[in-house]
């Protein structure tokens, strides 16, 4: 059916067949997309044109399932794995007549058999595209658990604490049940299938007062994904624990720990975070994919002469780089990144983590452990006597961290790490704040680099907005440069879950130690001071670079003003 959808759009002059046989390529090596959907991630089409597309071959009505309200008393007239198999979905029923949305229409087998399933009279069919249907499926008609079990392996990460069975757990452990048929584990591992399908970045299980949902985190935002009933809200929580090999009889105490869960196209590690709360224990899963990691500098998101200035300084022989920003802005990416860049055969590479997300081969990675006493600063002692060229530590979080740190950096030694702060400039009066000397920072700190993450226009529903020259003006754009902006928003698809963001770019401040700034570093200058001398040096702020990714149309406004700090 999917080739036949290529083979249309070849006749009809939209598709070239060497772009066709690219998209084919393409799903080979991710055999869970559609190829409608690869066309369009490819950028040769987008969705609505595969869709006049098919109305025009098919000689019927289309209709676009990402604005269409289908009617949820008549979903369930056609059961999931019916419109799973032969990619359709019920939208509407007027008397004995049922609406159905096919992506293939042709096949009069399936409208009879629908006709026999539904008891209706006749099966009035309209074209929908692959991607819209798949969606409008997930959507309507929840998770497929069935499916989940078959396609899910959970494996328990060896590198966990031992389950403590106690008196008290017994209940627990009933009520998830052993066997593999419980509804708990069912739901539990549809759950997590699920996630790992729609890029979901953090899951999160809340138990309330009167009721437990689940939301994930897709590119920054969270948006509920299930309400399973509030009697399951025990023994899931339990379900996670066993699976992480974490201590079910303790529920008065934050736990952490690590999963892995295999499905037929890829690996998947979760890091599991148990908080004790006041109606029971909330569970945060974090899903690190491998896979989707960044290590290539040059799809960072670095303008090209930030990018050079990054470069030349992460390749200096010794002192320090420091990458800023909230927590979840990239910087686990970018100093990944970083490090594979330098992770050569002569190269030492030493990093004090907490807790590893990505396993690097070639660098030695530690796993802070405050039980035994491994902490980043005993990591750091212990590395400056394993002749290290490069070392990263994962976070300066007090004034023992930061001494022996500059003092490597200072010593022979390029370090690198992050710190939580609003922006470069901030950096240094946190740096003083922690015991830092504005001379060592001046004499050791190479780089600073802020980063946060802005959400990418879904390129299927990529439209141009008016907006008025004020408001781009208010944003901090010049008067004489309005006219280059050309202002883009997504409609809101079947392939962006109808958010218009699909994805998410980095934009940076890169602030280096030039004179002027160590001068005004060691005569005490306020933030305020050091981000008004930058701007004069003419350094790109977090608010330039949004502006920037806004004029290449990578961004929105309200990206732009949701991440960026306001310029003094």
């Amino acid at each position: 059916m999917s080739l036949k959808v290529g083979e249309i759009l070849v006749k009809q002059g939209l598709l070239r067949p060497e772009q066709l046989s690219a998209a084919i390529d393409e799903q080979k090596k991710n055999k869970a997309l559609k190829l409608t959907s690869c066309i369009i991630s490819l950028g040769f089409l987008k969705e609505n044109e595969i869709l006049k597309a098919m109305e025009k071959h098919y000689q019927i009505p289309g209709i676009d399932l990402t604005t269409f309200e289908v009617d949820k008393n008549i979903i369930n007239l056609i059961p999931r794995d019916v419109c799973d198999k032969h990619c359709l979905i019920p939208i509407q029923k007027a008397g004995q007549t049922l609406v159905v949305a096919f992506s293939d229409p042709s096949n009069l087998m399936v409208r009879e058999d629908l006709r026999f399933i539904t008891k209706v009279k006749s099966i009035q069919p309209v074209v929908a595209t692959t991607s819209a249907i798949h969606q409008a499926i997930e959507r309507y008609l929840g998770m497929n658990i069935r499916d989940s079990e078959k396609q899910m392996q959970v494996e328990e990460d060896t590198q966990g604490n031992d389950i403590k069975f106690g008196e008290s757990a017994t209940e627990v452990i009933d009520q998830v049940g052993a066997n593999e048929d419980s509804a708990v584990v069912k739901f539990v591992n549809a759950i997590l299938t699920d996630a790992i399908k729609k890029r979901v970045s953090d899951i999160h299980f809340e138990p309330y007062e009167k009721r437990f949902r689940v939301r994930y985190r897709v590119d920054g935002a969270l948006n509920e994904a299930a309400s399973p009933p509030f009697s399951m809200a025990q023994a899931i929580a339990a379900r996670l624990k066993i699976m992480s090999k974490l201590d079910i009889a303790e529920k008065r105490r934050p736990q952490d720990g690590r999963l892995k869960v295999r499905t037929r196209t890829k690996e998947m590690d979760f890091r599991v975070s148990v908080l004790p709360t006041l109606w029971g224990e909330k569970v945060v899963l974090r899903l690190l994919d491998k896979s989707n990691l960044q290590l290539d500098m040059t799809k960072l998101g670095f303008e090209e002469d930030d990018l050079r200035l990054f470069k030349s300084n992460i390749n200096l022989p010794q002192g320090m780089i420091l990458i800023t920003g909230p927590t979840g802005s990239g910087k686990t990416t970018t100093i990944y990144s970083a490090l594979a860049e330098l992770n050569q055969p002569d190269m030492n590479i030493s990093t004090a983590e907490d807790p590893v997300e990505f396993n690097l081969e070639g660098i030695n990675q530690v796993q802070m452990n405050p039980d035994v006493e491994l902490t980043f600063s005993s990591a750091l002692k212990s590395f400056l006597r394993q002749d290290p060229d490069v070392v990263m530590v994962g976070e300066i979080r007090d004034h023992e961290t930061a001494e022996i740190a500059f003092k490597a950096a200072s010593t022979g030694h390029l370090v690198v790490s992050t710190l939580h702060t609003n922006d470069a400039p901030s950096t240094v009066i946190r740096l003083t704040e922690i015991g830092v000397a504005p001379y060592i920072i001046t004499s050791t700190l190479n780089l600073i680099v802020a980063q946060r993450l802005v959400g990418r226009i879904c390129e299927s529903c990529k439209t141009p907005i008016d907006v008025p020259a004020q408001t781009l003006i208010n944003l901090g754009i010049d008067p004489q440069e309005v006219p280059d902006y050309k202002v883009y928003k997504g409609r809101g698809c079947g392939q962006c879950n109808n958010t218009g963001i699909k994805g998410r770019a980095a934009i940076y401040e890169l602030f280096p130690m030039t004179e002027k700034i160590k001068e005004a570093i060691l005569k005490g200058a306020s933030t305020g001071q050091l981000r008004f001398l930058a701007r004069e040096l003419g350094l790109k702020t977090l608010r330039r670079s949004a502006l920037l990714k806004l004029k290449k149309g990578v961004t929105t406004i309200e990206e732009v003003m949701y991440a960026s700090v306001k310029d003094i």
